[in-house]
């Protein structure tokens, strides 16, 4: 079973949606008993750095999450959910992440003839062995909506990049720790494949 967990981000059913097509148990869940006997947990997330933050310090997720990091169970990140695993993000200075990962959350810098938020589909360019992206072509596209990237401290944990007015770490792995920028539950066969990897873990 998959703890998916609540606190009242977006977003949160269509990734249910997807484990469940994978015929995969999933539950939405802020019950930390549950979340805690679950094989494995997800992140998910749309919305504001800070306003998330405050919502997992309410619903007292904060500490639930450090213990299943240490507990060694797989952990992924998606979207919002990447950007939490670091202290800070310039979305909101004055909030203070989660700080599991290393690196800094930066918004996207203006360039001509781009948009921001980046809004859609980009190509990957993946780290040969990231345990997300079995079977993944290098060069896959996968659906992005967000206006802040991570630009990791520690180039290792980096398992893909895209480009988009800079060079974004897209996906990082680090032990049981796996995130991705972009949403592979939007993202058709490739982000299938990528939630299937990590079932499969």
């Amino acid at each position: 079973m998959i703890s998916i967990l609540d606190y009242d981000a977006g977003n949160i059913k269509s990734v249910e949606k997807a484990i469940q097509y994978l015929g995969e148990e999933a539950i939405i869940t802020r019950d930390r008993d549950v979340i805690m006997s679950s094989d494995k947990v997800i992140l998910p997330g749309v919305g504001s750095f800070g306003d998330a933050m405050a919502k997992i310090r309410e619903y007292k997720l904060e500490n639930v999450i450090y213990d299943v990091v240490d507990s060694k169970k797989p952990f992924l990140g998606i979207c919002l959910g990447l950007q939490l695993l670091y202290k800070t993000s310039d979305e909101s200075p004055e909030a203070t992440g989660l700080g599991i990962l290393d690196g800094e959350i930066l918004r996207i810098p203006d360039a001509p003839g781009l948009k921001i938020p980046q809004i859609g589909w980009n190509s990957l360019n993946i780290t040969p062995g990231a345990k997300l992206f079995k079977g993944v072509m290098d060069g896959s596209y996968v659906y992005f909506v967000h206006s802040y990237y991570l630009k990791s401290k520690k180039i290792e944990d980096v398992a893909a990049t895209t480009d988009y007015s800079v060079n974004i770490h897209a996906s990082v792995e680090r032990d049981n720790v796996f995130a991705c920028q972009f949403h592979p539950e939007k993202s058709s066969k490739v982000g299938l494949q990528i939630l299937k990897n990590f079932i499969e873990l």
